[in-house]
């Protein structure tokens, strides 16, 4: 796509325990590539990709937040103005798993009512560690009305199906109003794209 083709600029924050893979599955979405070595997420970092969906061209503004405790206040300030949430665990980590009902209290106070949130089981890949079966994962969303899916951010399984479903969800907001601007997340044609914290592409 090129400069000023964009139909809507769409922000997302990726949420979660550190060590689930929120930085991975970022990487594996814009790059197509897993790194050897993820070091932990300090703060909030930005970056961008382009994505087509439902005739449309959006631009997603991604914000990779860090997990840790004492990063939380910070990743509060993203909610507010997140059309799209992906709030991730690790299905090898039981604790990641049962964090989630703290981490979704904490999205419910500060996101837009009608963010779009994406349950992201994380690390499909090691099948033979996992300690949170999927229905767990599907029973929560269905709970807690959530959108959901499993995937792997080393083996590229279903992470490209994480935004896409999701910015999908947004579209069918935004042609029925429930998205109109930027305190929903949303802007009208390009924006400037947020400074990468790497060489990865901006869009």
């Amino acid at each position: 796509m090129h400069l000023g083709s964009y139909d809507y600029t769409a922000s997302f924050i990726v949420v979660g325990d550190s060590a689930v893979g929120k930085t991975a599955l970022l990487r594996q979405f814009i790059l197509g590539d897993f790194p050897d070595n993820v070091t932990a997420t300090r703060g909030v970092l930005a970056d961008s990709r382009p994505i087509s969906v439902l005739g449309k061209n959006l631009c997603l503004r991604l914000w990779d937040t860090g997990g840790h405790e004492k990063f939380r206040a910070i990743t509060r300030q993203y909610y507010r103005g997140a059309a799209g949430i992906l709030l991730v665990y690790d299905v090898t980590n039981r604790k990641s798993f049962n964090n989630l009902v703290d981490w979704l209290e904490d999205i419910r106070r500060h996101a837009g009512a009608n963010a779009t949130i994406m349950l992201v089981g994380n690390k499909r890949d090691l099948e033979d560690k996992r300690t949170v079966r999927y229905d767990e994962g599907e029973a929560f969303a269905r709970e807690h009305r959530l959108l959901f899916i499993e995937a792997s951010a080393k083996d590229i399984d279903d992470v490209e199906d994480v935004f896409v479903n999701t910015t999908i969800e947004i579209c069918q907001k935004i042609d029925t109003g429930l998205l109109r601007d930027e305190s929903h997340g949303i802007r009208i044609g390009r924006s400037e794209p947020p400074a990468p914290w790497s060489s990865w592409c901006a869009c």
